[in-house]
């Protein structure tokens, strides 16, 4: 059974990772797929040949979602292309770690910039297209470093907590119109990022897991294709955690 069957839908940062399993599952479920890149443009290459053996359209823009006048021109050029928007990711996102005292100007701005203002950005303008069509879901990427905290992350807990309070908002906003927006919280997802970290603290972290380990990138996906589908018609306002129970 394919639940995005007929829809069209945008995913920023979706080249690598979490952003790149959710492409390649919409596809799978019969979705039009846009979706952006921005440094990895090979990779971003590489993911519209790859899903383009699902029978379903696909294009890749090589966009920055942080620049308003951008994400304004993606929307647009995306609804021009596709004939319409049904439902949009924010998944872009960047980390800049340090602890509060040594953190830059400069890494709080870029990561507020990159991962917060992006979604105000993209969400404003893919609204416009929603509004008119009296239909939308929008699913912005958040964490549970935004419900908790973490140490050394005061500039990424800070951009992922201002999502779930702009998810919520949105959804008061425009559920009148027909329009979703949902969140989903990760935990601790093995993907490129986390590759690279030493074994004992990935360790550590699936020992704190009740389910003892850590989450697949396709099982954030599964969520975002729920939410994007009209099983789950009647949620908005809400944050999905993925977590193995983390935070139980």
């Amino acid at each position: 059974m394919k639940l995005l069957q007929g829809k069209v839908a945008l995913i920023t940062g979706a080249s690598k990772g979490i952003g790149q399993s959710i492409a390649v599952h919409f596809a799978k479920h019969g979705a039009d797929v846009a979706f952006t890149y921005l440094s990895s443009v090979e990779k971003g290459i590489a993911l519209e040949q790859e899903l383009s053996q699902y029978g379903t359209k696909v294009k890749g823009y090589k966009s920055d979602a942080s620049d308003y006048a951008s994400a304004e021109a993606l929307a647009t050029e995306v609804n021009a292309t596709f004939g319409k928007l049904d439902i949009v990711v924010n998944n872009a996102g960047i980390t800049k770690d340090g602890l509060l005292m040594r953190m830059t100007e400069e890494q709080w701005d870029d990561v507020l910039r990159i991962n917060l203002k992006s979604v105000f950005n993209l969400t404003k303008a893919a609204t416009k297209i929603m509004m008119k069509q009296k239909f939308g879901s929008i699913i912005n990427m958040t964490s549970i470093v935004g419900i908790k905290g973490n140490a050394g992350q005061a500039n990424y807990a800070a951009s992922k907590a201002g999502i779930i309070g702009f998810t919520k908002s949105v959804a008061l906003e425009l559920g009148s119109r027909n329009i979703r927006c949902n969140a989903i919280a990760p935990g601790f997802i093995e993907t490129e990022m986390t590759a690279v970290l030493e074994q004992k603290v990935v360790e550590s972290w699936r020992a704190g897991i009740p389910l003892k380990r850590g989450g697949q990138p396709h099982e954030v996906a599964e969520a975002c294709v729920f939410l994007g589908s009209d099983m789950s018609s009647y949620i908005t306002g809400q944050v999905l955690q993925i977590d193995g129970g983390l935070l139980t």
